[in-house]
């Protein structure tokens, strides 16, 4: 199983499973990480986390215990 915290930067995944439960998935979902669409992973921070990704043409930041949560292809 491959995670979006797992991929490299500059490369593109697509989303097949948003794990988690009640708010956090809900949340997750809200900012338009859905199955199926597009990622990109962009560029992360000095230290690693957070990361930028690119989702449905806007960027947009995630703590790498989130992306953990997203499993792509």
């Amino acid at each position: 199983m491959t995670t979006l915290k797992d991929i490299p930067i500059g490369s593109s995944a697509r989303v097949l499973r948003v794990r988690g439960e009640g708010a956090l998935q809900r949340r997750i979902l809200d900012m338009g990480i859905t199955k199926g669409c597009l990622v990109k992973v962009r560029k992360a921070a000095p230290l690693g986390d957070p990361i930028e990704i690119k989702v449905r043409g806007y960027q947009l930041s995630l703590r790498k215990a989130d992306a953990a949560l997203i499993e792509v292809q």
